[in-house]
């Protein structure tokens, strides 16, 4: 499969505005998954890793507890997930996950971004074709075997595993994150991921370059300016 997946946008951001654009969605994504899964981190594995993973990205604690909070009283906004597809500059495929508590606007707010450089947006299943929707893991290792047979006897339909530099990387489906997961940690204990997430991963790259180049890394930067914006993938190579 190789390593053509994107990894998160939301890193530390240089201003304090941008900085609570990170922090925002990381406590729309938090809430939602405690709302959904229960607020015990240790009982709801898409909650513990999504708050390891704002924890990465230097996420204050308060935020994360705030949103856990929020979810136990159990009020607060109701969000839908909402997944726009569609061409990007340079013939690139885009996917576009978001959290919204008004579809309408969404959508609006996303198609506006795909008009801005002259590209539009698609129907349902237009490129999430050619991307597998797959559990991923990345941590430091240099046994291959071990991580394949926990795997196996866990019954997880292991994608690809790979192993480069003294990392191991694993891909399963989406729908065998918990069990992959699981099987790792019980395996080798306590591992330092560095990598634990869902992800498109693109199953071909295109190259741009150019002008094409500048007008997609402009798109890029208009959707992660959106709230309701929670991940973009893509098949970009730059």
């Amino acid at each position: 499969m190789g390593r053509a997946f994107q990894n998160r946008k939301e890193s530390m951001a240089k201003t304090s505005d941008q900085k609570a654009k990170v922090y925002s969605k990381y406590g729309r994504e938090i809430y939602v998954c405690a709302k959904s899964g229960g607020i015990d981190p240790n009982g709801n594995l898409t909650l513990r890793s999504m708050i390891e993973r704002a924890k990465k990205d230097q996420v204050p604690t308060h935020v994360i507890d705030k949103a856990i909070d929020k979810a136990k009283g159990g009020g607060g906004e109701d969000f839908d997930t909402a997944r726009y597809e569609g061409f990007g500059p340079g013939n690139t495929m885009v996917i576009i996950d978001c959290l919204s508590d008004n579809p309408n606007r969404t959508f609006g707010d996303v198609r506006t971004c795909f008009n801005k450089v002259k590209c539009k947006i698609g129907g349902q299943g237009s490129v999430s074709h050619m991307f597998d929707h797959s559990a991923i893991f990345v941590f430091a290792g240099d046994d291959e075997e071990t991580v394949l047979e926990a795997l196996m006897m866990a019954d997880v339909d292991v994608t690809d595993i790979e192993l480069e530099d003294g990392k191991v990387t694993v891909f399963a489906p989406n729908t065998d994150y918990g069990k992959a997961k699981s099987a790792l940690v019980e395996a080798l204990g306590e591992i330092e991921f560095e990598v634990d997430e869902i992800q498109f991963v693109a199953q071909n790259t295109t190259p741009i370059e150019g002008e094409n180049l500048e007008k997609f890394e402009l798109f890029l930067d208009l959707l992660n300016d959106l709230d309701d914006v929670q991940n973009v993938y893509h098949d970009a190579e730059f």
